[in-house]
């Protein structure tokens, strides 16, 4: 589902790796107008096209040894679906209006909110790159299917904010944390982020209801 956190989820897996201390691209696929796509992704040459005033590394080649980050890999159309795989293959890229091939190493980490599977059928989405890209396969559950992990979310985004507003992290009275750890989040894991950041903000060292939204 959108909103449930899987851009963060990559920066963990990326952070836990032997790649840790390289690059961490992200790339949202379905912001990209479609005649952008080969450029955004793989660079190009001063004089390619009109607007194209100097050479431009494309996102593989700026997460060269590290990690890129596909989202909403579903929305990549038809013909830039075509360029991804081929660079998944061959691991080398081309700049639009150059022929020099450029090696890249990259672990690519796609993820997406619709069924691939079906897409797949209605001919949306290519086969071939659906089963280059399902190596492993990792179902993100929702926040509310997540209960066990909302106390150390609480945590995370609890130091995060102390950090951005220069003050100590706030303690929860007991009733606050049942609310919360009872609570559906429509809103999902920003919904979240986005309490514990005004409980900080509006809150003295320790928050309880009245300050919720």
């Amino acid at each position: 589902e959108s909103g449930i956190g899987k851009e963060l989820m990559a920066k963990v897996i990326h952070a836990n790796g032997d790649r840790s201390d390289r690059p961490f691209v992200s790339v949202n696929c379905g912001a990209i107008p479609e005649n952008l796509i080969e450029s955004e992704l793989f660079g190009h040459r001063k004089g390619s096209f009109t607007g194209a005033s100097n050479d431009r590394k494309g996102k593989f080649e700026a997460a060269h040894t590290g990690t890129i980050f596909l989202d909403e890999i579903g929305e990549l159309p038809l013909s830039g679906q075509v360029k991804l795989l081929r660079v998944l293959e061959a691991h080398e890229i081309q700049r639009v209006g150059s022929d020099a091939p450029i090696s890249v190493d990259v672990r690519v980490i796609a993820a997406t909110n619709r069924d691939l599977r079906k897409l797949c059928d209605e001919g949306k989405f290519r086969e071939d790159l659906y089963y280059r890209l399902d190596v492993i396969h990792v179902t993100l559950p929702p926040l509310r299917e997540r209960k066990d992990e909302i106390p150390l979310l609480f945590e995370f985004f609890g130091d995060e904010a102390a950090e951005a507003l220069k003050r100590r992290p706030i303690e929860m009275t007991r009733r606050l944390r049942r609310f919360l750890l009872d609570y559906a989040y429509p809103g999902k894991l920003r919904e979240l982020r986005h309490i514990i950041y005004r409980l900080s903000c509006l809150a003295g060292p320790t928050a309880d209801i009245e300050h919720l939204p």
